[in-house]
């Protein structure tokens, strides 16, 4: 880890993750009603169909059983860990396609609102379930996953190559890593620009203290996703690719979820 600490950054102060947990307790009752209307959009076929797209095409690269296990459509043996899990879209989404989904949140609120979304679907909740934890020190044994996905949470870490180090470890041997974020800080006037669709109900409040944690964490400075990519072939994975077009594709409507912000897509493999 010496030398990946020279591509990293100054340390951040304690009071971080308490202001970033506390911010997305604040917002966990309005997030949750939009990721509840995000599932019964044409958003959710889109992303669904973008996670097993990458999923085959990471596992084709080595040819292995996940390949053949999503095409097949059998991924009842395929474990995800969904990291910052939010509000339990991808809990859902995922599960009612048969995989095994794990959902973890520093955000006790954002647990409970993505367990009440599990049962509101009917998914058993032995296979499908959030669990309150630390994305940065996740508490599950070694080489646990055969997928770990995660959404819009990088950005909030103040440990970003900690964290990825600790997936990295999580995952078993050919297990893929799909993180789907984007450079929210260098857009950070965009919170208040009317195309922000997916902010507008959030106070102006909400929004200087989104811009103040933005400035607190030093990943916001960092060039991503080429940042990420080199962080995660010196952890050691040996597949990497990105995917500058995913918000494009998902988010291509003025709707109540665009944000002008453009996601990007990492999948690496183990």
């Amino acid at each position: 880890m010496g030398e990946l600490k020279r591509i990293a950054f100054e340390e951040q102060p304690e009071e971080v993750k308490d202001r970033v947990k506390g911010y997305w307790s604040k917002r966990a009752d309005s997030f949750a009603k939009l990721r509840k209307h995000e599932m019964k959009s044409n958003k959710a076929d889109r992303w669904l169909t973008e996670i097993l797209t990458k999923i085959t095409d990471a596992a084709m690269e080595d040819a292995d059983e996940m390949a053949e296990a999503v095409a097949d459509k059998d991924t009842s043996l395929i474990k995800v860990l969904d990291v910052g899990c939010g509000s339990g879209f991808f809990e859902v989404l995922l599960g009612q396609h048969g995989f095994e989904v794990t959902g973890i949140d520093l955000t006790e609120e954002m647990v409970a609102k993505a367990n009440g979304m599990i049962a509101e679907y009917g998914l058993d909740a032995k296979r499908v379930k959030a669990l309150t934890m630390d994305a940065e020190n996740p508490d599950f044994a070694p080489e646990s996953f055969d997928v770990i996905i995660t959404r819009n949470l990088t950005w909030t870490l103040p440990h970003p190559i900690e964290a990825y180090g600790k997936w990295y470890a999580l995952l078993k041997k050919g297990g893929i890593l799909l993180n789907f974020d984007a450079e929210y800080a260098k857009g950070a006037h965009n919170l208040s620009l009317p195309e922000n669709k997916a902010h507008n109900m959030m106070s102006d409040l909400l929004k200087e203290e989104c811009h103040d944690i933005y400035h607190m964490l030093s990943i916001s400075a960092l060039p991503r996703p080429s940042w990420d990519e080199e962080v995660l072939r010196k952890i050691g994975f040996s597949y990497v690719s990105i995917d500058q077009t995913v918000g494009k594709r998902i988010y291509a409507e003025m709707d109540e979820f665009h944000i002008p912000d453009a996601m990007f897509g990492i999948v690496a493999r183990k």
